[in-house]
């Protein structure tokens, strides 16, 4: 991050310099031209400074580790001040950088908040500090108190610990996104007593003062002054990093109790030189603040930082900041996680480590690993990322704008390699993975389906989310992951609505309108609060809908934000994945043996039998634990019962088919459960059904209720199979009935055919069983899916079940039509469903070109249900009597054909409409007249639809002549 960008966090102090300034050029900077005025405070005043004036008052700003703690100028002026985060942590004693917030300063022996006088020991540590310098002198400050800028909150802190820097940036963040303003600063880095007296004087004007204590706190002075200081003021907040308020005691302290003090305890006086007495009640000051102890333990740092900010919020009397989170809160617990915790998560626990060492880095072993290394390329506005390999470094461009930086992919150069032939060597060539040094901020996980990716991210989400302000997951289709994107926008609180760009000078077109949509997204996520991206099962790295890099939607790499992609493409964005492997062998036994019984050694030897023929899938692991689980039935009944099971010959394709064109074993495991749902429940399985109607659905959690009906809704017809009438005779079939709704989903969910959701009321099922589903081409399910949710309450909640119906419908792309409607249906659907859904997704969600091409085909499908119309029928019955004419059945049902026909004119006017708003006349003008054509020719020239047709047709034409006025030399 940049001076300016750090600077920004906190407001202006203004200051004057050792040099006799007037009242009017007293500042050194304008608020334009200072990097050190908090767009964000209101009480940032902006002063005009001429340019001879800036020159002569250049000089060097340093920035603080975590924030601005202050800004002082130094002996020698630069012009320029560049900070690198990674270097002032791998070499800690040389010289901290500050940023602080400028100060005018009144001198007053009382202090400035007309408290108890404090008296600060300015020279006490200045044998053992390293900031008191015998070269440095400094002019006294001319103050004025009453251009004083105050604070509500004073964070103090000590040390270069990652983590800790991490949790102080957070708290400082979420205090001004709620409107606190903020002054941090680690005193023990300051180089020079003027910067002291000016920390001094911020600590005395705030109104409460956090301090961060960590096991080596006590053994900083400043950390000692500042518990002293607070504690006297009755306005302290401690947080204990890592630490408990039991184990900060004086006495356990100096001797050295427990595994804590034992290395980092003692007289921790001495090593500063101060006085015992002044330590120990810092230390014993800490007792008589139990409302504020604030526990920032591994585990809870959102709950500790959330609860400080309400606290603090109450004290402040900013009881709507308080009514704000809570409400937030109650969201998070409900949305943050698409599933539960799965209770029996087996193994993986060298990849749960790795993926923490690869977004949080290892600062104690090896620092390289945990940075980006950005350096500048001459004459370019670029930056790179440098990737290792053994002949060179690779570029990677950072393409760089005013507001984001993104990762621009450039092709990698051929590597030359040896290779052996009969008539001797030759150089052939290869392409060569990219390795790229990320140690901090994004990782990627690849492996087959069924393998257990998604059950990997959810587990380390749930042991990191404290690490976390919410964790944000999408889903990673390439037809729906834009619109799972924008919808992040309730969570992050950013309106990415169509109007909310408007502009009155130009009108920007659709493609401007989608990438500020993004741009809002991702530049909320590039802030100093961090979030846990996770975008599961990316099926490419482009968009669908016009092929763009799915690494544009993305936030920087390297800021507090960490994003997780999980795949099954060997490569994304050039990183070099995770590559998730097979369990081991007793963790696989575990999942299959589960928690029932002990097998002989021939039992086991089948179980390793099965392992190998399901291809050692986690998934296809689970249904085989849950199989033997719930029936009384032996490993070898199992595999034998399995390999008789038929299987219909399928055509697969797609990356995913290959799962099933060598394992058809999984296959055959499928065909075994819908055989015991059906023995258990009848010809008319209800589990069954609702297994082969998931196919059809969106990729997210499937409402109950939809699910049940589209499995009603599917013709009955279901081969019955002999295979399990002996084995169920001992007693299965006796404790199953018919069942309901809910025990049908109990069955699924036993057997491990489905997951349950954190949707109340929701399934989720695995991708291999959606698309055996969709290819074991049962009558009707899609179109019973298409009748299932297709009405006005799915759009706003299940909306991605209504894409995938129209996806079946309409037939994007190349895709076929799969489901046709009568022409009635049809047009129910149209206006109850689908026009409500392309409004929303064009005005709510920025998503124009989606949105047009729904529309286009909505009313090319209207279009061609009109020719049909029109088109003579004949009938048996006409062909005998051959005097009467052949008639339409647009004469045979004209009420039918009027509705037809407004209904496509209803679908043109809206897409004149959304023309407008993105600049697009010509098509406008022309869609609009389409309209208004049908409208006069039905309902006539007085209707009031007809009449609204002909105000946007003159709204038209007034804006193309502003246009061509304008646009005219």
């Amino acid at each position: 991050m940049d001076v300016g960008e750090e600077s920004s966090r906190f407001g202006s102090l203004p200051t004057t310099t050792s040099r006799n300034l007037s009242s009017s050029s007293s500042t050194f900077y304008s608020a334009l031209q200072s990097p050190f005025f908090s767009p964000r405070s209101s009480t940032c005043r902006r002063s005009e400074v001429s340019k001879a004036e800036l020159e002569s008052e250049s000089m060097d700003f340093r920035v603080d580790p975590i924030s601005s703690g202050l800004v002082v100028p130094d002996s020698e002026s630069l012009s320029k001040a560049k900070f690198a985060v990674s270097d002032m942590i791998r070499n800690p004693d040389t010289c901290i950088p500050f940023d602080c917030p400028k100060f005018d300063l009144a001198s007053s022996s009382t202090g400035i908040s007309g408290s108890t006088p404090y008296v600060w020991p300015r020279e006490k540590y200045k044998k053992h500090s390293r900031s008191n310098l015998a070269s440095y002198s400094t002019a006294p400050i001319s103050i004025s108190s009453t251009r004083l800028r105050s604070y509500d909150v004073f964070i103090g802190l000590h040390g270069s610990k990652p983590s800790l820097l991490r949790f102080a940036n957070w708290v400082r963040a979420e205090m001004e996104v709620h409107g606190m303003s903020c002054f941090v600063s680690d005193r023990a880095k300051c180089r020079n007593s003027r910067k002291h007296r000016v920390i001094e004087r911020a600590m005395d004007a705030s109104s409460f003062g956090i301090v961060i204590l960590t096991k080596k706190s006590f053994q900083n002075p400043y950390t000692v002054e500042e518990l002293r200081f607070f504690s006297s003021k009755k306005n302290l907040v401690p947080i204990f990093f890592d630490l408990s308020p039991g184990d900060c005691l004086a006495r356990d302290i100096v001797e050295k109790r427990g595994d804590l003090w034992e290395k980092h305890g003692g007289d921790l006086w001495v090593i500063y030189g101060g006085l015992e007495k002044e330590w120990k009640e810092a230390i014993e000051g800490l007792c008589y603040v139990d409302e504020w102890k604030l526990e920032a333990q591994n585990g809870n740092w959102r709950d500790c930082i959330l609860k400080a900010v309400m606290l603090l919020a109450t004290r402040l009397g900013r009881r709507s900041v308080v009514e704000q989170l809570t409400k937030w809160r109650e969201k998070v617990e409900k949305d943050e996680f698409p599933f539960p915790r799965n209770e029996n998560f087996i193994g993986r626990m060298k990849e749960l480590s790795e993926l923490e060492y690869i977004l949080f880095g290892n600062i104690a072993g090896d620092s390289g690993r945990d940075y980006f290394e950005l350096k500048a390329r001459p004459r370019r506005k670029n930056l790179t990322v440098e990737t290792c390999s053994k002949k060179g470094k690779e570029p990677i461009l950072w393409k760089e704008s005013e507001k984001e930086i993104e990762m621009q992919s450039i092709e990698f150069p051929l590597r030359y390699r040896r290779v052996k032939t009969r008539s001797g060597e030759r150089y052939a060539k290869r392409k060569r993975t990219a390795k790229i040094l990320y140690g901090k901020g994004i990782a990627c996980v690849s492996g087959d389906s069924g393998i257990g990716k998604t059950e990997l991210l959810l587990e380390f989400a749930y042991r990191h989310h404290q690490k976390y302000k919410m964790v944000l997951w999408i889903g990673g289709e390439s037809r729906y992951i834009r619109q799972n994107y924008l919808n992040l926008g309730s969570f992050l609180e950013v309106d990415v609505g169509f109007g909310n760009f408007s502009s009155k000078s130009k009108i920007k077109n659709f493609e401007e309108q989608e990438e500020a949509a993004i741009s809002r997204i991702r530049t909320e996520l590039m802030r100093n609060v961090p979030f846990l991206l996770i975008i599961d099962n990316l099926e490419c790295e482009k968009d669908w809908w016009d092929h763009k890099l799915v690494m544009d939607l993305l936030p920087r790499f390297g800021g507090e934000t960490h994003i997780i992609i999980s795949t099954r493409l060997p490569r994304v964005m050039n990183l070099e994945p995770l590559k998730l492997s097979f369990l081991s062998e007793a963790e696989a036994m575990c999942l299959m043996q589960g928690n029932l019984r002990d097998y002989s050694i021939a039992e086991i030897d089948v179980l390793r039998i099965i392992e190998e023929k399901v291809g050692r899938l986690t998934f296809g692991l689970s249904i085989i634990g849950a199989i033997l689980s719930e029936l009384p039935i032996t490993p070898t009944r199992l595999l034998d019962t399995t390999n008789r099971m038929p299987v219909k010959d399928q055509s697969w394709s797609g990356r995913e088919a290959h799962v099933f064109r060598r394992n058809t074993f999984l296959m055959q495991l499928f065909e075994v459960c819908f055989s015991i749902f059906d023995r258990a429940d009848g010809p008319r399985s209800l589990a069954t059904r609702m297994a082969l109607a998931s196919g059809w659905f969106g990729p997210a959690a499937i409402p109950l209720s939809q699910l049940t009906v589209a499995a009603h809704k599917i013709p009955e017809k279901r081969q019955q199979t002999r295979l399990w009438r002996k084995l169920l005779a001992c007693g299965f079939t006796s404790s199953y009935t018919k069942k309901s709704e809910a025990e049908a989903t109990s069955v699924l969910l036993r057997f491990n055919m489905a997951r349950s959701s954190t949707k109340q009321g929701c399934l989720q099922f695995n991708d291999l069983v959606k698309l055996y589903a969709r290819k074991r081409g049962l009558n009707g399910a899609a179109r019973a899916m298409v009748h299932a949710v297709m009405n006005r309450r799915s759009i706003i909640h299940h909306w991605e079940h209504m894409w995938a119906a129209c996806f079946l419908l309409f037939g994007f792309g190349r895709d076929p039509v799969v489901v046709e409607l009568k022409v009635s249906e049809l047009l129910y659907l149209i206006k109850e469903a689908v026009l409500p859904l392309a409004i929303r997704t064009f005005l709510t969600f920025s998503q124009c070109t989606t949105a047009l091409e729904l529309l286009r085909l909505c009313t090319n499908a209207l279009e061609a249900a009109d020719q049909a119309f029109v088109t003579p029928v004949e009938k048996w019955l006409d062909k005998s009597l051959c005097w009467r004419p052949i008639q339409t059945n647009a004469q045979l049902n004209p009420y039918l054909w009027q509705e037809l026909a407004l209904c496509r004119a209803t679908l043109l006017e809206t897409r004149a409409r959304l023309m407008l708003r993105g600049g697009q006349f010509d098509i406008g003008d022309d869609l609009i007249r389409k309209a208004i054509f049908i409208r006069t020719s039905i309902s006539g020239d007085d209707h009031p639809d007809t009449i609204s047709a002909r105000e946007t047709l003159s709204k038209l034409n007034r804006l193309i002549a502003h246009f061509h006025t304008h646009s005219s030399p």
